[in-house]
């Protein structure tokens, strides 16, 4: 008889190509994979993995295996889902993605929210950019993600995943509070054509957007610095150091020393939620969009509020 938990694990070595990121996607120890595969190997009397210069490779028997074992799984996903979908109750394990803007902005009320409402329903996040969660999704190695994509510019899905629109999110200028342009009521990224600009880093979906979007302007961005969480590009603008688009999802406070200006034709972002199709009928599935819908009602009311208080434009 085949272990099931040894199959998943042969199943993320396969998956993420090798015992070190398999043990980074299943939560546990290379050591811990290693004995998994060791007593599979024992089980099937078969070699399912050899040696590749310093890390490994499936054998043929391995790569069979693995087939086999994916499609195990995802029956046994979709039993799963059916047997929940018939209890109608939120339960058991919710593995969850969110960018990080998103897990700031969106997560605290969304997954109170849900352990109030469904005290059975165990629910785990990880910060992870839209690429990654994407992969994720499709691996099975989370089970929804919040993700994002620009007005002009879609985030790719393969096929065989369901989405839910959360918000759209605005997304201003910010630079430094003596910049010129810093008492407008509203600007133009062409207004910054001779800026430096701080960015998000390489091989990020948001820096791709920025790169391209400036470009279609016809501006050629010169890059002074690279940040990943926003509250450090902001500290890089105070001092002076450079401007930077900023999203309003989960931005929090501004620093003392950065203006933050709404751009005349309006920048937003689409964020939404994405899980596997098979388990559209899973409840902690729909449990756990309708909270984060209610998030994304709160944050956008919470906006509309901000906005209609504020004169417009200048220091928030």
């Amino acid at each position: 008889m085949l272990n099931l938990d040894r199959l998943r694990t042969l199943n993320a070595v396969a998956r993420h190509g090798s015992v070190s990121a398999a043990a980074d996607g299943l939560h546990v120890t290379t050591s811990a994979v290693s004995q998994q595969i060791a007593k599979l190997e024992r089980e099937t009397g078969q070699q399912l993995l050899a040696k590749n210069g310093r890390g490994v490779r499936l054998t043929d028997a391995g790569r069979l295996l693995a087939d086999h074992a994916a499609r195990i799984l995802s029956q046994v996903e979709l039993a799963e889902a059916e047997l929940e979908a018939r209890r109608g109750q939120a339960v058991g394990e919710l593995r969850l993605g969110a960018f990080p803007t998103a897990a700031r902005g969106l997560f605290p009320s969304a997954l109170v929210r849900l352990s109030r409402a469904y005290p059975q329903l165990r629910s785990h996040l990880t910060e992870l950019e839209p690429d990654e969660s994407v992969r994720g999704v499709v691996r099975g190695d989370i089970d929804l993600a919040v993700v994002l994509d620009w007005y002009n510019r879609p985030l790719s899905l393969p096929d065989g995943l369901a989405k839910a629109p959360l918000l759209d999110d605005p997304a201003d200028v910010a630079m430094p509070s003596n910049h010129a342009l810093a008492r407008r009521r509203t600007v133009e990224l062409e207004d910054f054509s001779d800026d430096a600009w701080i960015s998000w880093p390489q091989g990020e979906f948001c820096h791709d957007w920025l790169m391209f979007t400036l470009r279609s302007k016809g501006i050629e961005p010169r890059i002074a610095h690279m940040a990943e969480e926003h509250h450090t590009q902001l500290a890089l603008i105070a001092v002076g150091l450079g401007v930077a688009v900023a999203p309003r999802l989960g931005r929090g406070p501004v620093p003392e020393g950065v203006s933050v200006v709404p751009v005349g034709h309006q920048m937003r972002r689409h964020v939404y939620a994405i899980w596997r199709a098979d388990a559209d009928r899973r409840p902690s599935i729909r449990a756990a969009v309708n909270a984060l819908q209610t998030a994304g009602k709160e944050v956008e009311g919470a906006a509309d509020t901000s906005s209609k208080s504020r004169p417009g434009g200048g220091t928030e």
